[in-house]
């Protein structure tokens, strides 16, 4: 008789191998796209991280047997960079509200006009239109404000806002890695085990810890570079605020995959998982970074 055996959970110090090679990988592209300057190459990996993150969404969605309209979703995301990214190619600051606003409403129209061709049961349409809408808001439109900060800031060049969008990552991927690196060596204390077991209130202490530390100390390398944040004060206040929301945001992808049963959104990234493992934070910064340079400090000043 043949006995069938699980394979073993790789070790921390494996694991930490895998994440700490995906995570200089990572900041190389990053680095090289950086140097370039090339408003191509920003837009372009935007729309690469959206639909490779959209597509392991929908992948996730059809595993665990919900009804959806993948390409549809897949069409629309795809559409929404495009003509987002036609715009701010050709000289705008910003992504029309328009844009916005009308992807939203064909998303969700687009979606309850697909359920038609289907019989009610239960609760089953509703699930069908909103984890279509979900999958754009979350994705699509929280990620295209990496977009909006490379070229809707203050600033000289083809990408006016490039050295704010590297402060942005820079601060959201050290509150992951103070997290990682707390949590592994000293967490003990649960954070929300219901929703994610790893996380722990020492790994938070230690990604407030980290985030501040990448903040200030950008801010203070590069001062002139980073003008559109004004002062210590808010470089200060978004750093907390940003660590919070990089929390927050590495949770709710949680919330998705324990709902959907799913480990990692995909497979791309050794240690670390998917593309959407990858932006999970971001969608949630991004947006917050934006709001805040166009909102608060205007009034503050």
């Amino acid at each position: 008789m043949e006995i069938k055996t699980s394979n073993p959970s790789p070790s921390k110090s494996v694991v930490f191998f895998r994440r700490g090679f995906s995570t200089l990988l990572l900041w190389g592209i990053v680095a090289t796209i950086f140097t370039s300057m090339q408003p191509l190459a920003y837009v372009g990996l935007v729309i690469a991280l959206v639909i490779i993150s959209t597509l392991e969404y929908f992948k996730m969605l059809h595993l665990a047997d919900v009804k959806c309209f993948p390409r549809f979703g897949l069409f629309l995301a795809l559409s929404y960079c495009g003509l987002a990214s036609y715009y701010l190619l050709n000289g705008a600051k910003d992504i029309p509200p328009a844009l916005d606003a009308f992807a939203i409403f064909l998303t969700a129209t687009g979606a309850f006009t697909l359920q038609l061709r289907y019989t009610i049961k239960g609760t089953e349409a509703l699930l069908a239109v909103a984890v279509n809408l979900l999958g754009f808001v979350y994705i699509a439109y929280f990620f295209s404000f990496a977009a909006r900060i490379s070229f809707g800031l203050p600033g000289i060049g083809a990408v006016p806002g490039a050295y704010v969008l590297l402060w942005l990552l820079a601060v959201t991927k050290f509150t992951d890695m103070g997290a990682y690196i707390t949590g592994s060596l000293i967490g003990k204390h649960k954070m929300i085990p219901k929703v994610s077991p790893a996380k722990t209130w020492e790994g938070f202490v230690g990604a407030l810890f980290f985030a501040q530390l990448a903040g200030c100390g950008l801010f203070w390398l590069m001062p002139d570079h980073l003008d559109a944040l004004h002062s210590w004060k808010h470089v200060i206040i978004l750093g907390f605020l940003l660590a919070l929301l990089a929390v927050i945001g590495d949770l709710a992808e949680s919330v998705l995959k324990r709902s959907l049963n799913a480990k990692d959104s995909g497979k791309i990234l050794p240690g670390i998982g998917g593309g959407l493992d990858l932006i999970d934070s971001i969608c949630f910064t991004a947006p917050a970074l934006w709001f805040y340079l166009k909102g608060v400090i205007p009034l503050c000043v």
